[in-house]
C-alpha cells in the first residue's frame, strides 16, 4: 500500500520534541538526515549527535488525516513551528528496491565480491557470494575495499585470521576463499554474527571454519592475521587486546579510519607493530603492519 512521508526541516534543538509529536500523532516510522552537509563520522561512544539543520522525516499509512496532523505541529510548536512538506510515498517492492543498488565488486586481481542474488561476471575468479543483511560491509564502503584489496595481495595459504568487528563476515569469508586454514570472527552486535554465519554457509564454508563470538566470548589465542575495520577511537582502546591477538610476525590490518585520524591510530600500536605507508581511497585510510 502507498504510504504518506512528512518531512520537517528543524533544528537540533526542536528535533526530539518533533519526533515525540510525530510518533504521538500515528508515525510508525521517524528518521533523521543531515540537512546542510555536515558530517558526522565519529560519535563519541554513547552518544547520538544530531546535525545543527536536521531533516527529519515521519512516515503515515496513507489513511492518514494530512491537515489534522499540520494543524496539530502548529497550534504545538507555534511561531517556531518549522517548514514541513507532505509527500506521498508509493507502493514498491522494497526488497528489490534495496537490491538493485548492489553489483559485483572486482577487489584485486583474484577476488569479486558478488551480491548473492546474481550471477558472478567471472565464473572462473574467486568469487564471494554476500548478502549483508542488517551487517555492515558489502564491499561498496571504500574502508572495506581497501581491506578486500589488501587481502588478495598478500599470501594468505594456510593462515589463521581473527576478524575483529566482522560484521557481514566479508573479510573473514574473503580470507578463507582466498586460502586461510580458518578465521576467527568477533563483533559486539549478534545481528553480524548472524550475517556471518549465514555468509560463511552461502559460501560453502563449514560452520566450524567461521566460529563467531561476541568479544566477552572470543577466545584469546592469537592468530597470523588480524583485521580489524571499525572505527579509530575503539581501535585506539583495543591496541593491547589486538596486539596479543596477533602472533610474532603476524600481519595488522586496521580501517575505518579517516586521514586526520592516522598517526593517532599508528602510535598506539607501534610499542608492538611496524608499519607500512598508509593506502588511502577518498578521505579513508588503511594501515598495515607486521608485528616484531
Amino acid at each position: 500500500m502507498p504510504w504518506l512521508q512528512l518531512k520537517i526541516n528543524s533544528s537540533r534543538t526542536q528535533a526530539a520534541q518533533i519526533e515525540d509529536l510525530l510518533l504521538g500523532a500515528g508515525a510508525v516510522s521517524v528518521t533523521y538526515e543531515d540537512n546542510a552537509d555536515e558530517p558526522i563520522l565519529e560519535p563519541a561512544l554513547g552518544e547520538t549527535p544530531l546535525w545543527h539543520q536536521t531533516r527529519i522525516t515521519g512516515l503515515f499509512d496513507a489513511s492518514s488525516d494530512t491537515n489534522a496532523i499540520s494543524e496539530m505541529l502548529a497550534q504545538t510548536l507555534k511561531a517556531s513551528a518549522p517548514y514541513y512538506r507532505w509527500e506521498l510515498l508509493e507502493d514498491r517492492d522494497w526488497e528489490r528496491e534495496w537490491m538493485k543498488h548492489y553489483h559485483p565488486i572486482q577487489c584485486g586481481e583474484r577476488l569479486w565480491v558478488c551480491p548473492s542474488w546474481l550471477t558472478p561476471p567471472q565464473p572462473e575468479s574467486i568469487n564471494l557470494l554476500l548478502d549483508p543483511g542488517l551487517a555492515f560491509g558489502t564491499g561498496t564502503h571504500p574502508t572495506t575495499f581497501l581491506c578486500l584489496q589488501w587481502l588478495d595481495h598478500i599470501e594468505l595459504e594456510g593462515k589463521t585470521v581473527t576478524d575483529y568487528g566482522c560484521g557481514s563476515g566479508i573479510l573473514a569469508i574473503a580470507s578463507l576463499l582466498l586460502g586461510a586454514a580458518t578465521t576467527t570472527c568477533v563483533d559486539i552486535d549478534p545481528q553480524a554474527l548472524m550475517a556471518t554465519a549465514d555468509n560463511a554457509q552461502r559460501n560453502g564454508l563449514a560452520p566450524e571454519l567461521t566460529p563467531v563470538y561476541l568479544p566477552e566470548k572470543a577466545p584469546e589465542t592469537a592468530t597470523d592475521i588480524v583485521i580489524a575495520n571499525i572505527l579509530a577511537g575503539p581501535l585506539v582502546s583495543l591496541a593491547p587486546q589486538l596486539a596479543s591477538l596477533t602472533n610474532p610476525g603476524g600481519l595488522l590490518c586496521l580501517s575505518g579510519i579517516i586521514e586526520s585520524q592516522a598517526n593517532e591510530v599508528m602510535e598506539s600500536y607501534r610499542p608492538w607493530f611496524d608499519f607500512d605507508p598508509p593506502a588511502c581511497n577518498e578521505q579513508w585510510v588503511r594501515l598495515t603492519a607486521i608485528k616484531r
